[in-house]
């Protein structure tokens, strides 16, 4: 039973996160891709379906699970590395855990995955050449962190902080420069560009994770932008389509300096909010797009039978 009870808690927790990320990564379901496909010259719609079957399996398929094993080979996924805590991030315990103790591990998961409340630390946070005196554990990145040190700018901090249940409150001109740096479990694109920095190239890897980076993000800015000029040009007209882009350009100005785990949130929302009904679009016309299917394959065999042998 337990055995069985924890195959079933990890599939769902795998099927989970990977339906999850496999949706941020190749937008399948969202019914975005269509609009730039839509435009596509083709004698059949369903051929450029064909096409488009390509992009999930490519983006998710190939460089997802090889972005995957090189994670799980070179070993960083479960190490601590030094790096900037984002405070998004972040939780500052009222005791003291040790993650390599089973029961304050077990503490930990159950605060995870929502079963257990651990007191967060209220009050002031007395910080000495950038080392925390307080009686509290810093918890960032799902992980205890380990050598904290505070910084303002590029000094160590010397002061008190106020924290509100277990959030540094960084608003008085004295603490909005303030942040944390230690050892931690990391996530995303720095984990993955550590991890490339184990490979044959050595510090050369992470200019693979950068240029790669760098083509995917332009190609995603410019795409996104048609969808919304195509969004906008069809419920407001041509004339609103200036506005969309200013938006769209500050956007960009604003991520550049925000909290990541809020930009990651917020584009999941976002997701969820354009995929559900999109499926209910789908669902609705599953008749239709079956017989368009199958009308398809039929000429496709009328006209092309000496493909079937």
């Amino acid at each position: 039973a337990a055995t069985g009870g924890f195959l079933g808690a990890g599939f769902a927790f795998a099927f989970n996160r990977g339906v999850n990320r496999g949706l941020f990564s190749n937008e399948a379901g969202q019914g975005s891709a269509p609009i730039a496909h839509a435009a596509a010259r083709a004698n059949e719609p369903v051929s450029e379906g064909m096409v488009a079957i390509l992009e999930p399996f490519i983006d998710t398929v190939i460089i997802c699970t090889l972005t995957g094993l090189v994670l799980l080979s070179s070993g960083v996924w479960n190490e601590k590395h030094e790096n900037k805590f984002q405070s998004a991030d972040m939780v500052i315990f009222a005791q003291t855990y040790d993650d390599t103790s089973d029961v304050d591990s077990e503490k930990l998961y159950g605060h995870l995955t929502g079963e257990v409340v651990l007191p967060m630390f209220t009050g002031d946070l007395e910080v000495v050449s950038g080392s925390v005196t307080n009686t509290v554990t810093i918890f960032h990145a799902r992980s205890v962190a380990e050598d904290v040190a505070v910084y303002v700018g590029d000094r160590l901090f010397n002061g008190t902080l106020q924290v509100t249940n277990g959030k540094p409150v960084l608003s008085s001109d004295d603490t909005k420069d303030v942040y944390f740096k230690g050892k931690s479990l990391m996530h995303s694109a720095p984990l993955t560009t550590i991890a490339f920095t184990r490979s044959f190239f050595g510090d050369w890897g992470q200019y693979i994770v950068s240029i790669g980076l760098l083509l995917f993000a332009f190609s995603t800015a410019i795409s996104w932008s048609y969808y919304g000029d195509r969004a906008m040009t069809y419920l407001f007209g041509s004339k609103s389509v200036v506005y969309y882009r200013v938006v769209y350009v500050g956007a960009f100005f604003l991520a550049a300096f925000t909290d990541t785990t809020i930009i990651w949130t917020f584009s999941g929302i976002t997701i969820a909010l354009m995929t559900v009904p999109n499926l209910f679009g789908i669902l609705m016309l599953r008749k239709d797009m079956k017989q368009t299917l199958k009308d398809y394959w039929t000429d496709f065999n009328k006209e092309n039978p000496k493909e079937l042998k």
